[in-house]
């Protein structure tokens, strides 16, 4: 085993670094050496001087400590309603202690937060919509992980994963080569089905750049190739970009805000360089928060605006069947019960509850809303990075239990969820708990099912002479 596993405040920024890293299977060693990792007490005094601002301190401040956001968040429910759980008790023992002792913590004390932080929290929001006072502890969490990563206080997985962004661009190991080799691959073997299909790369002035997650070219190839599909049943003038191409931040999870940075402007690189009119993003819920809520900021606009506008995958598909780009066989609609669950990143930051209902209403014909559901839906269980940190795996799946009894309760037999983090524990969840009754899906293999395919895109029969 190599002697220092990058347990300290260097981020990860060479493949030599991701090497050492990942040599150590599980994390074991980084632990052990983040155990004597000491504070840099005057470093993490100028962060707090310099990041924490007067909208977070007056939050912790005029917080009541009323309780009322207990109910509101899932692993207080999930754990038997342990007071420690409540959102309120977890952000003021962390970032409210960090900065009444105006950053002078322990070892002991900044582990504590970092299990807290990532281990306790999913930074799904929904606490902040039941504060009376408008606290959102999700978003103080955030805030607290990228403190606490600054200081070299990040799960072992979250530093690799903010690491792949700064070497790849992407969250997987997934270099430019292998992006456009897999586009050209999914265009060939979709050609099967529909013979002038394209996946266009660096085509310029289209109406629509795409930009999607990592996890499909390196896991699911065929979702790159559903999507190609179904923009050119549409009719669409589009493209993807060979570089700045990958949308989602796993930085965001682990509080890299450099690596953030980084993420995003790769993107904005690519809109300046192939001038689309509009970006369609993936089916993923961090993504869009990512790109085009909080990207812009770090991307240094302090207008808050992408340089054009932004739609999530629900909103392009919900425009495409509302205007008939999109047309739906009614024959093949959805005919086993099916419920949905939304992200908690799209739907409490960006309010796409309508476009997914719209959706799920042209699709499905026994359609179940979960109890709670839309902004009051609760988080999947495995968002935030939980779904990858092995060292909250117990917690996670304490979570996972509190969304299999929420989707037995529909009756359902099919989830449907617009996002890789959402699906990941739903899979995830059936898996655990060896249910076979109940199965998933993201929205493009459905669509493309019970879409209807205009003739002049389907393979022609050869006319024998």
């Amino acid at each position: 085993m190599p002697e220092g596993i990058l347990c300290n405040r260097k981020p990860i920024n060479t493949e030599e670094d991701l090497k050492r890293i990942l040599a150590d299977k599980g994390g074991k060693q980084y632990y052990e050496e983040m155990k004597n990792l000491e504070v840099d007490v005057p470093a993490l005094q100028r962060t707090l001087e310099k990041t924490c601002k007067s909208r977070t301190r007056t939050w912790l401040e005029i917080c009541a400590h009323c309780s009322l956001c207990a109910d509101s968040c899932f692993f207080y429910k999930a754990n038997n309603r342990d007071v420690e759980q409540t959102p309120s008790y977890k952000i003021n023992t962390t970032l409210g202690e960090m900065i009444k002792r105006k950053g002078n913590v322990d070892t002991e004390f900044m582990i504590r937060a970092m299990d807290i932080a990532w281990g306790k929290c999913t930074c799904c929001n929904r606490c902040g919509n039941y504060c009376p006072h408008g606290i959102d502890v999700g978003v103080m969490m955030s805030y607290l992980r990228g403190v606490l990563y600054s200081q070299g206080f990040c799960p072992w997985e979250m530093k690799i994963g903010a690491g792949m962004h700064r070497v790849y661009r992407a969250q997987m190991d997934v270099t430019t080569e292998d992006w456009v080799d897999t586009c050209q691959w999914m265009e060939e073997e979709g050609q099967e089905q529909i013979p002038s299909l394209e996946i266009p790369i660096d085509k310029e002035d289209c109406d629509i750049m795409y930009v999607l997650n990592a996890r499909e070219p390196k896991i699911y190839p065929d979702d790159v190739q559903a999507a190609a599909m179904l923009f050119h049943i549409a009719g669409e003038s589009w493209t993807v970009p060979s570089e700045g191409w990958e949308n989602t931040s796993l930085s965001m999870f682990a509080g890299d805000w450099e690596a953030c940075a980084g993420n995003v402007k790769a993107m904005y690189d690519a809109i300046e360089r192939l001038r689309p009119k509009m970006v369609v993003e993936t089916e993923c819920g961090h993504a869009h928060r990512a790109s085009a809520i909080e990207g812009p900021y770090w991307a240094g606009k302090e207008d808050g605006k992408a340089p054009v506008p932004y739609l999530h995958y629900v909103e392009w598909l919900a425009n495409a069947i509302r205007s008939g780009k999109i047309k739906i066989d009614p024959t093949r609609k959805i005919k086993e019960p099916c419920t949905l669950q939304d992200s908690c990143n799209y739907i409490r930051n960006h309010g796409l509850e309508k476009h997914t209902r719209y959706i799920m209403s042209q699709i499905a014909e026994d359609f179940r809303e979960m109890e709670e559901h839309g902004a009051h839906n609760y988080c999947c269980g495995g968002g935030g990075g939980m779904n990858g940190i092995g060292r909250y795996r117990e917690e996670r799946d304490a979570g996972l239990f509190m969304k299999l009894q929420q989707i037995r309760a529909t009756g359902a037999t099919l989830v449907i969820s617009p996002c890789h983090n959402c699906w990941d524990a739903i899979r995830d969840t059936m898996e655990v708990y060896k249910v076979h009754d109940i199965k998933w899906s993201f929205l493009k293999p459905l669509i493309l099912d019970m879409c209807i395919i205009p003739d002049h895109l389907k393979p022609q029969d050869d006319e024998e002479e």
